[in-house]
């Protein structure tokens, strides 16, 4: 029995560093839509109608190469799972979107980078996922940097903050949805989020030409943003407890302004790197304790 319990924790942390690695490479592809907003003189709608097209083209089209056209079939294997984690997505989508006409980006971001205490709770309760000391620090800290980052001005509206608060629980529903029903095909779950977010912005963005150029950046936009960064977290969430995988999303808040200032030669400000420097520390140093923690449990 003992040589069975020893034998199986290698399999154990070989998934957290895979769905280590896929959580903080989906936290880097989302981490540039920033970046592409500032590149696409468009507004919000039309962008998320353009970067939802391409983004579920993308995700067919390796469907497709990866597993030929039959694996189209697996929209038809989504489940009700599947379809209740693609309609979370997009719910999501439309507080997020919506709670900028009525609160300010601080509060947005100071209230989404609760998540993970939010995951974690929703884990507790539902999974009975207890999280780990270890998380709930490293989170405090990441949510202290990220206050840090954007401060605390500004006058944010009731609205805008409750449906800021909506778009963090609709997210800690994903993770919790996607680390219980594992099963669920990836590509065509990411697929249809991104297709619906379209249609549903659809009516509120602009209809006239755009350039080769505008088209060309749009397309990036929804490969790197949407295709990528969707398929990444849904393989990554199932391999993580959520409150690890809402953690390592915390990342996005200091990776944001990189891009920025590699592209534009934007200098951030003393609090963003100060901020930014925190929550990397916080989640650097619980990503080591996790990966000591499981060399000293395989030794035993």
């Amino acid at each position: 029995m003992a040589n069975l319990a020893v034998s199986s924790t290698p399999a154990i942390s070989a998934n957290y560093r895979t769905g280590l690695a896929f959580m903080i490479s989906a936290t880097i592809a989302w981490s540039t839509a920033g970046l592409f907003t500032r590149i696409i003189p468009l507004d919000s709608w039309t962008m998320l109608v353009w970067r939802g097209l391409w983004g579920a083209l993308a995700l067919c089209a390796v469907m497709v190469l990866l597993g030929g056209f039959s694996s189209l079939h697996n929209f038809a294997r989504l489940g009700w799972p599947g379809l209740l984690y693609s309609l979370v997505g997009v719910a999501a989508m439309l507080c997020y979107i919506t709670s900028f006409r009525y609160t300010t980006v601080a509060h947005v971001a100071i209230i989404y980078a609760t998540v993970p205490f939010v995951a974690g709770g929703l884990a507790w309760f539902i999974l009975k996922e207890k999280p780990s000391v270890s998380a709930v620090v490293s989170s405090i800290i990441a949510l202290a940097g990220a206050i840090g980052m954007v401060g605390l001005g500004g006058d944010g509206g009731v609205l805008g903050d409750l449906l800021a608060f909506g778009m963090t629980l609709l997210m800690a529903v994903i993770i919790v949805i996607a680390r219980h029903y594992k099963g669920i095909p990836t590509m065509a779950s990411a697929a249809l989020t991104a297709f619906v977010s379209a249609i549903v912005a659809l009516p509120f963005a602009r209809t006239g030409q755009l350039s080769f150029s505008e088209i060309s950046t749009l397309a990036a936009f929804g490969i790197v943003n949407s295709a990528l960064g969707l398929t990444l977290f849904t393989l990554g969430s199932r391999l993580l407890p959520p409150i690890e995988t809402a953690l390592i999303g915390a990342l996005d808040a200091p990776l944001a302004p990189v891009w920025v200032w590699l592209f534009f030669a934007e200098t951030p400000t003393k609090a963003t790197l100060v901020g930014g420097a925190v929550v990397f520390a916080a989640v650097l140093s619980h990503v080591a304790l996790e990966a000591r923690r499981n060399q000293v449990t395989a030794a035993q």
